[in-house]
């Protein structure tokens, strides 16, 4: 076996999806953190015109990617979910802050919610200099003061834990004039955090994911959310992203068994 066939030259994150978690699988735990596109959220009509919205947390691009791989998922997510609302309340609540509930990795994608928060004027986007990192609790009531807050207090339960934070795609009907702007300023926040925030890396499908258009619409969504095969299609996309990003950088992730345990991850092996 040629060993360079696992790193061929200018690849792109998602040239090839992968069904087995590929090198992903290190990581034996993995928590999700997002809104109803994290939760495996289905959509119908009701008789009376209005839409009924349900999380299937089983259906969910997490559970999927847990069962590719054999790895354990908690869906620390719910349709509807905001930053603010993560932060303020609802893990609490939840116990997603919990320290049992420790994972190896974190996958972050949310978005969505908030931006339709700051169209509506009620909330701000923020910039960096609304994170305190020497303490999350005196970051600024800001969509980037929240998003930082979720990771801060995250690397406390977890240090040697892997972050990932998910781009929101482009296409569809939620993609244009202000929102566009505001998903583009999205992406280049979740860039800098990664420059930021220690083993933090970007899934940038804004940039490498399939353009959601009418024909992708038409294979992978249920009105407005996604159906069962647009869950295991984004769980792909997922999985291969991760795995790119494993191999080209191994180093980073030599130690990753030991995340989790009594161990410390040593930086300099």
């Amino acid at each position: 076996m040629d060993i360079n066939v696992l790193f061929p030259e200018n690849e792109k994150p998602l040239d090839r999806l992968i069904d087995d978690g590929g090198f992903a699988a290190i990581f034996r735990t993995f928590a999700c953190i997002g809104d109803s596109l994290s939760s495996g959220e289905f959509e119908r009509l009701l008789k009376d015109g209005s839409h009924g919205y349900y999380d299937f947390y089983e259906y969910s691009w997490g559970q999927y990617m847990a069962r590719a791989m054999g790895a354990k998922c908690y869906n620390f997510s719910r349709g509807g979910m905001t930053a603010k609302e993560y932060c303020v309340n609802w893990a609490k609540e939840n116990a997603a802050f919990d320290p049992e509930k420790a994972a190896q990795a974190y996958i972050i994608a949310m978005g969505v919610n908030d931006v339709s928060r700051m169209l509506k004027g009620e909330l701000e986007f923020g910039d960096l200099s609304d994170i305190d990192l020497e303490n999350h609790e005196n970051n600024k009531d800001t969509f980037v003061g929240y998003y930082a807050k979720i990771i801060q207090i995250y690397k406390k339960i977890s240090p040697d834990a892997h972050f990932f934070l998910m781009t929101m795609p482009r296409g569809g009907g939620c993609d244009s004039g202000e929102r566009g702007r505001l998903n583009d300023l999205h992406r280049e926040l979740l860039i800098k955090l990664c420059s930021l925030f220690e083993n933090t890396h970007l899934l940038d499908l804004r940039t490498y994911a399939p353009i959601y258009d009418e024909a992708f619409y038409e294979r992978f969504f249920l009105l407005g959310h996604m159906n069962p095969m647009g869950y295991i299609l984004t769980a792909k996309m997922t999985l291969s992203y991760i795995d790119y990003i494993v191999r080209h950088d191994m180093k980073a992730f030599r130690g990753a068994g030991f995340i989790g345990s009594k161990y410390r991850v040593q930086k300099d092996i």
